[in-house]
């Protein structure tokens, strides 16, 4: 059983299709048919259940694919240290991240990161938080971007960020207009039209649960699943929302929106909404992924990430 075999197998489970699974192993679609049928042939079992639209692994063939995603990254990484003596090489750090997290956010993250490691690249794209597990669980991804992780059993989650939550309204608002303060007491937000995240996300969950703590009944007049949107609906005039007090910088700055801190009791604790960094539980990262996470959770100790290039692939540590 060769290894380029259980690669192959890898391929189509993690693009849920032989042909692009064959595209990504450069073989046929033919080709790779017939490899999987080899594998269930010398195993004796059946790996996929070819009954169903769309195709799905049978119990043996989900046990076989996680323990040949050990074997093929263990092989991949045996090769990177015999040929480049584990430096960093062109590895590109894919990271699957939820819309609300704007590439300007992570620019200078980027930046510093070709600092030292030139020879690699950052690939991020924007996802449902929903595919954003099942994306660097079938490690079509190295890393997920996330908030309010609950990673279960198969994701680690690394805490990352911690966002203040806040108020955003038009300069023109009651709360800003009338009294030219900078904060506002939860309950005031009572029969405000209020825009806020789709239902089912867990952010506009823990913003309804901090609403009903403060007695605070809103009238909810549209839902998105993305902050760019909500913010365009408050400069639309359609209400106000609660929001990351970070995405609104480039808003307050243009005096286009206000942000309005939430006013509190000594012993309340404040909304905020938690950022972490996924990956899959037990897989071996490359030098050049574990710099990325060095550079998110601590940036000012560019030592440490660039230490991590000369070291060998390892497990991060416990989950947040």
């Amino acid at each position: 059983m060769h290894v380029e075999a259980l690669n192959i197998f890898c391929e189509v489970v993690r693009h849920q299709s032989f042909s692009r699974g064959a595209s990504a192993s450069s073989v046929s679609q033919s080709a790779a048919s017939q490899t999987v049928r080899q594998l269930e042939n010398q195993l004796g079992i059946q790996l996929i259940d070819r009954s169903k639209r769309p195709w799905s692994l049978t119990a043996e063939g989900k046990i076989f694919f996680k323990g040949c995603q050990e074997i093929v990254e263990r092989y991949h990484e045996l090769q990177d240290a015999i040929r480049q003596r584990q430096a960093a090489s062109g590895h590109t750090v894919r990271v699957a991240s939820i819309y609300s997290i704007h590439l300007n956010d992570l620019t200078s993250y980027i930046n510093k990161f070709q600092d030292v490691v030139p020879a690699a690249n950052v690939e991020v794209a924007y996802m449902h938080p929903d595919q954003v597990h099942d994306q660097v669980l079938n490690d079509q991804y190295d890393l997920g971007l996330i908030s309010f992780a609950n990673p279960g059993r198969e994701l680690t989650a690394i805490q990352w960020e911690n966002q203040e939550m806040v108020v955003a309204c038009l300069p023109t608002h009651r709360f800003v207009s009338h009294a030219n303060t900078t904060d506002v007491n939860p309950g005031d937000l009572s029969g405000e039209a209020f825009i806020t995240f789709d239902r089912g996300l867990p952010v506009r969950k823990e913003i309804d649960r901090f609403l009903r703590r403060h007695k605070a009944e809103v009238k909810v007049v549209a839902e998105f699943d993305n902050i760019e949107n909500i913010k365009q609906a408050i400069e639309d005039g359609a209400g106000i929302a609660i929001l990351p007090e970070s995405t609104l910088r480039r808003e307050v700055d243009s005096m286009t929106l206000v942000k309005l801190a939430f006013r509190l009791g000594a012993d309340t604790p404040p909304l905020i909404r938690p950022l972490s960094i996924l990956h899959r539980r037990g897989r071996r990262l490359n030098p050049a992924v574990m710099a990325f996470i060095d550079l998110l959770i601590a940036p000012a100790e560019l030592a440490v990430a660039m230490s991590k290039l000369s070291s060998e692939p390892r497990k991060v540590g416990a989950s947040a």
